[in-house]
């Protein structure tokens, strides 16, 4: 089960550092046949489209961009075409469940700051945080409506602001969109052809894995690795993930085993996950549906709650650990914090990525059609998804 972000316990305040990262294994990175991406999409040529996109063309100047096949290759195969002032995105405009999604073919394509990269959207992906905005959970901190949704991307630059330094058109990246997933979230999201983004919250795609995959990313490895952090994991200690087969739980096991060198990490799923959990390195897997882990007799530097378990999750932690929770009450040792998005980490994380050492997690049933959002939602929001629930291709 994917976990749910919170914001009704503020942040706790700790020290962030990038340069916990052990040197990445000296390897040479896995190569993987990539699909191609779709093609870049054609400007509506309806009159009502036309109207509504005036005001938008008349404040922005033509520009070129590229449209990037997804190819593990570092040599981009590019083609020129001009950014179109409208897109297709899936927006709301009342707060609701995922009916409320509807898709808007004459969207204004974003305008850019000037530390801003224009993306255009091969992958995205959903997250808990996305249906709990959609629902009206964080309305005293959002962005007015109407809302399109989405948080994480994965695409091809195709325009740059003029304070941006290390991006240029054609870079194929990835990354969240929002620097706090809570706090002011962008208007304009990942669900759309094309998204606005500042440059340092993206990395560069990894190589050897495709767009669907890198899109599944970067909240899920980001709360999983900053969660970790704060919680002391270093090499040597033991930690327990609950809820290990979904989004943030399964690549909080790979970066323990791999990044942080724990020397024991058990996680709990349902029966059927259980060889799944140890494919991805755990060393003890738990079927929750046959024993209560707080009953077991091992003790833990770390456990990571990504279900709600925290009441339980104390009494399994070892005296001076720590309790990372992401959704359901805190009860002490126990903590939570609120992702933030950091560019610099993922770029930290992508050897670990490439050398095939930390692998991500895409829901089998997806990825999801451009056109299935609201089914992918729905599916979502069943807590049932293992790894991640992508929308790709996009348009």
């Amino acid at each position: 089960m994917q976990a749910f972000l919170s914001s009704s316990i503020p942040a706790t305040s700790y020290p962030r550092s990038s340069s916990f990262l052990p040197q990445p294994p000296q390897q040479a990175p896995a190569r993987l046949a990539l699909p191609s991406s779709s093609s870049a999409p054609s400007r509506t040529a309806a009159a009502a489209v036309a109207r509504r996109a005036a005001a938008a063309e008349a404040r922005r100047p033509a520009s070129r961009c590229v449209a990037a096949s997804a190819s593990s290759s570092p040599a981009v195969t590019a083609a020129a075409t001009e950014v179109p002032g409208t897109m297709k995105a899936w927006a709301y405009d009342a707060y609701g469940d995922a009916s409320v999604l509807k898709l808007d073919e004459a969207a204004v394509v974003p305008a850019i700051g000037e530390d801003q990269v224009l993306v255009r959207v091969v992958a995205a992906a959903l997250n808990p945080v996305d249906a709990k905005r959609r629902a009206g959970k964080f309305q005293a901190t959002d962005s007015p409506l109407p809302t399109v949704p989405g948080y994480d991307v994965a695409g091809v630059v195709v325009k740059v602001g003029g304070q941006v330094k290390g991006l240029r058109e054609g870079d194929e990246v990835y990354g969240m969109i929002s620097e706090k997933p809570l706090e002011g979230p962008k208007q304009s999201g990942s669900l759309a052809e094309y998204t606005a983004v500042e440059e340092k919250l993206l990395a560069r795609k990894p190589k050897g894995i495709d767009f669907a995959q890198a899109a599944g990313l970067p909240l899920a490895i980001l709360t999983a690795n900053e969660g970790l952090e704060k919680a002391g994991m270093a090499a040597g200690k033991s930690v327990l993930v609950l809820g290990g087969a979904g989004g943030v739980g399964s690549l909080a096991i790979q970066l323990a085993k791999q990044v942080y060198g724990a020397s024991k990490v058990a996680a709990t799923a349902s029966t059927k996950k259980i060889e799944l959990l140890k494919s991805l390195g755990a060393d003890v897997a738990i079927d929750y549906t046959k024993e209560n882990f707080e009953d077991l007799l091992d003790k833990y530097d770390v456990v990571f709650d990504a279900v709600g378990q925290g009441d339980k999750a104390v009494k399994v932690v070892k005296e001076g650990g720590s309790v990372v929770v992401l959704t359901g009450a805190v009860t002490p040792p126990g903590f939570r914090f609120v992702v933030t998005s950091n560019g610099s980490t993922l770029e930290k994380l992508n050897p670990y990525l490439e050398s095939g050492k930390v692998k991500p997690l895409v829901d089998p049933q997806g990825p999801f059609p451009f056109s299935k959002v609201v089914e992918a939602f729905s599916y979502l929001e069943t807590g049932r998804a293992t790894g991640k629930v992508v929308i790709s291709p996009i348009p």
